[in-house]
């Protein structure tokens, strides 16, 4: 049997898959990554973290069975994007990542909407001008941390980081160029006038990669770093959304993924390009199709917010139930109505990106008393990123792609309570996917992709199975209606308001 790695540099944890062609997936390991908010709106990380995640995952998988390292013919690796790794001339890595939810430019992209008509910055680079732009991002540190800026000789993003400890080669994947606002639609390249916008030398920003091409090959300090043989292939990578969908199977028009990890991502596929300054564009792994989607900032990082900081009594209660906490939350609030009973929350607890792209808005609680407890709230939680999910859907609708078809995938994806509440909320069937591991296999198929392994883009669905369909209880859409569109009125009535703190 010939074997490939792939490794995911997630948000909230690192993971690694070994699968064993055509179909078998051997093993998956995760390291957790802590995620820092240092001031409000702020999320940054390690990268030395993610490396040295990928160290300690890469000795498990090998460790797993009887297989040789040689017996690994590629590694494929994907990862949140855009993150913004800076590295200065010696290699050396000149401050925390930016993460891609992070919030913290928002008078950049103002100054940004100043300089450029933003209808024909979206017509060109298929993204509109918000808080998701490497540039944005960039034009922050030019403007906050000047020393800094001086001293940047590579930018990239979180795979791109690990693909170069694993190769020594530094480059820049297409779909982390194109949501960084540097990629012109027109001929797919890397546009010279886009970078001038972001302030760079030309040179800081390395050459464009096609995901399944080969990068490079693993060298022999990263060999040893990972117990696996120096001149491995590694494969340019995808950005991990885009490879969640390709393992859920999402290639036909009207499939939706919903992806549950440390935010909650919206995706369709399509073969047409339609630039909308409220959703991201990015390449689909199959070459000639699309992937129009959406990102909120938070998800299951929000819900790790409520869980480490509000219910610490609960968690005791969990342990006597035999639970972990999440578990304790769902049956708790399982017990609770539809609607939580009165409460309302508005998940922006780092600003906001699709389809508000608002960095300076934070979340809410809204229709607390003293009848209500952390049942009612994490219910109210679960149920505002399903009206976040259908606020994307709309959003969709609008843009003229049909959504026909829910499929549900990643960690959050396991809660019944909370996907019960999609399907609620959206009046739909949410087909959960047994067996998706996430992101981390879309990066070992498309390794085999890469090269020649495998030929089929659509064999992955060897690896995945449909598990249960939830369908919707139409007891609850009167009150899941009403739910929606208090929803969509809260942001607009706290936009007048001042809530941004001073870092």
């Amino acid at each position: 049997m010939t074997y490939v790695i792939g490794f995911d540099i997630g948000t909230t944890s690192t993971i690694g898959i070994l699968i064993g062609l055509p179909d078998r997936i051997l093993h998956i390991a995760t390291r957790p990554v802590t995620l820092k908010s240092p001031h409000p709106g702020w999320a940054e990380e390690d990268p030395e973290q993610w490396w040295s995640n990928v160290g300690e995952i890469a000795r498990e998988l090998l460790a797993t069975g009887s297989i040789k390292a040689s017996d690994v013919k590629a590694v494929g690796v994907t990862g949140m994007l855009p993150a913004v790794v800076l590295l200065d001339d010696k290699g050396k890595l000149l401050r925390p990542s930016i993460q891609q939810s992070d919030a913290r430019c928002a008078a950049e992209v103002v100054g940004l909407r100043a300089q450029v008509d933003e209808r024909e910055f979206t017509q060109k680079t298929g993204n509109g001008v918000n808080q998701q732009l490497v540039i944005a991002k960039l034009l922050w540190i030019k403007r906050h941390e000047p020393q800094i800026f001086a001293k940047i000789a590579t930018v990239f993003g979180s795979y791109d980081y690990i693909n170069w400890r694993l190769t020594g080669e530094r480059a820049v994947e297409q779909n982390w160029a194109l949501e960084g606002g540097f990629v012109n639609l027109a001929d797919h390249r890397i546009d010279d006038e886009l970078v001038r916008l972001a302030g760079i030398p030309r040179k800081a920003l390395p050459r464009k990669t096609v995901s399944h091409e080969l990068l490079g090959r693993i060298t022999q300090g990263a060999a040893k770093h990972l117990g696996l043989p120096a001149g491995m292939p590694v494969i340019a990578g995808a950005a991990d959304h885009i490879a969640s969908a390709l393992a859920a199977g999402i290639a036909r028009p009207g499939d939706v993924l919903l992806k549950f990890g440390g935010s909650v991502d919206v995706l369709i596929a399509t073969d047409r390009i339609a630039p909308d300054p409220r959703m991201y564009l990015d390449y689909h792994l199959v070459p000639g199709l699309y992937v129009p989607n959406g990102c909120m900032a938070t998800g299951g990082s929000g819900l790790n917010w409520f869980a480490n900081n509000f219910a610490e009594g609960e968690r005791l209660k969990a342990q006597a139930a035999g639970m972990v906490l999440h578990q304790w939350l769902d049956h708790q609030a399982a017990a609770i109505p539809a609607g939580a009973q009165g409460v309302r929350i508005l998940p922006y607890f780092l600003g906001e990106k699709t389809p508000v792209h608002d960095a300076d808005v934070r979340g809410a609680i809204l229709g607390l008393s003293l009848a209500h407890g952390p049942a009612h709230l994490w219910r109210a939680l679960l149920e505002a990123y399903a009206y976040g999910i259908a606020h994307h859907v709309e959003v969709l609708n609008d843009m003229g792609h049909r959504t026909e078809l829910y499929f549900a995938s990643d960690g959050g994806s396991k809660s019944t309570v909370w996907m019960q509440i999609v399907a609620d909320v959206l009046q739909k069937p949410v087909q959960r996917l047994a067996g998706h591991p996430g992101s981390c296999l879309g990066a070992a198929w498309t390794a085999a992709m890469g090269i020649g392994l495998a030929n089929d883009w659509s064999a992955i669905s060897r690896f995945i199975s449909l598990a249960d369909r939830l369908e919707p209880d139409p007891a609850h859409a009167d009150t899941y209606r009403r739910g929606y569109a208090d929803f969509r009125r809260i942001y607009p009535a706290l936009a007048g308001l001042e809530l941004k703190e001073t870092p």
